[in-house]
């Protein structure tokens, strides 16, 4: 029999548990995992297996103070800095999305939605198609392997019991939204700058010969030119994909600091 006390046992709950928190988190808010693709039970299943694998390496976690305000604390800590890692990849994901949006807005197929099973919201079909494209490139250079390399080393960079607050970088977060815009507009601007041009040819167009119905004639052209156009531009992709997900894998990995 094994002769342990109240206060071990407590210990022992904690020092699986309290890491379990942040490996969920971020498990809930991870791209591809956190979808409706996965369901939650095999979310749950990861987080558990994740957490058996990573604990025993783990540094020594604080002694707890049964249900307190300080452990309650604690735990909120630990989903912050796990779902802080997580939405970190989010922001690359939707770099594609409305790099889409943009080409399907100015090729005329704004319009064209679909519903979006993943996250559950509509969105246009050029812009699926990219995030489609982007996911598989991730899940094929193993950047899932990386993104979880990044949570454990989390627990080095910022052990369970370290204060979050002023150790993760939350302007740097907000501020990765600038970076979504500014890399959404150079992935798609070969193709808007060339369907441009086309729609100033059609409004030059229109000017010298007002008889010519230009709506009939230059939206079917427009919309056969800007598929063109985008599988022509499907040769750079690859190369702004790598740009991309390293610049995204280096944030995650800088958003948690040690100073």
């Amino acid at each position: 029999m094994f002769d342990l006390s109240f206060l071990q046992i407590e210990q022992m709950v904690g020092d699986f548990f309290l890491p379990f928190f942040r490996i969920a988190a971020f498990m809930m808010s991870m791209p591809l995992i956190s979808t409706q693709y996965v369901p939650k039970t095999i979310r749950l299943i990861l987080a558990i297996g994740f957490s058996v694998a990573i604990v025993p390496v783990l540094p020594a976690v604080p002694l707890l103070d049964g249900l307190s305000l300080s452990t309650y604390l604690l735990v909120a800590e630990q989903m912050l800095i796990g779902v802080a890692i997580g939405f970190s990849l989010h922001v690359m994901f939707q770099i594609f999305a409305i790099g889409g949006q943009m080409i399907a807005n100015q090729m005329g197929l704004g319009f064209a939605s679909v519903n979006d099973p993943a996250n559950g919201v509509s969105i246009v079909v050029v812009g699926q198609y990219y995030m489609m494209m982007s996911m598989m490139l991730f899940i094929t250079m193993n950047g899932h392997l990386i993104m979880f390399q990044t949570l454990a080393e989390s627990f080095t960079i910022l052990p369970v019991g370290v204060s979050a607050l002023d150790k993760i970088q939350f302007w740097q977060i907000v501020n990765s939204a600038t970076w979504m815009f500014q890399a959404a507009v150079v992935m798609a601007l070969p193709a808007v700058t060339a369907l441009l041009i086309v729609n100033v040819s059609f409004g030059v167009m229109s000017k010298a010969a007002p008889q010519l119905n230009i709506i009939a004639v230059g939206f079917p052209f427009t919309m056969t030119l800007g598929i063109f156009i985008t599988w022509m531009t499907f040769s750079g992709f690859l190369g702004q994909f790598e740009k991309i997900s390293s610049h995204a894998l280096e944030f995650a990995g800088q958003i948690l600091t040690a100073q």
